[in-house]
């Protein structure tokens, strides 16, 4: 019997395969309760160009502290995809890391996407 975590990383490895033999970089998403962050990284998995995360103090102290909500989510996707664009990156695959695209992964996502990111 597969815990609910692996079920969660089997999900996230099928994905993962896809988008290396796509070689673009990713947007990566992980939520916990109480934050969520983002990480784009590199075509070839070796660099973390840009991330972004509600744990970061500006974001924390926006926010008050509240970081486990699709606002704070929408906050994070914005601003990953600021510090993307600055590094470069406009092209993404996004990555939900097994995820259910709904609430602050969705939130995250749109975000990014509005900001300019496109994938």
């Amino acid at each position: 019997m597969l815990t609910k975590k692996e079920q969660r990383l089997r999900r996230a490895r099928q994905t993962r395969a896809r988008i290396a033999i796509q070689g673009v970089a990713s947007l990566t998403v992980f939520r916990s309760n109480t934050h969520i962050y983002a990480s784009v990284i590199s075509g070839d998995g070796a660099v973390v160009v840009a991330s972004a995360s509600t744990a970061e103090k500006e974001l924390r102290d926006q926010l008050g502290g509240n970081g486990g909500n699709a606002a704070a989510a929408a906050l994070v996707g914005k601003r990953i995809a600021e510090k993307a664009k600055a590094a470069g990156v406009e092209k993404v695959a996004f990555d939900r890391a097994g995820f259910a695209y709904h609430g602050r992964v969705k939130a995250l996502a749109e975000s990014a996407r509005e900001a300019g990111l496109q994938f």
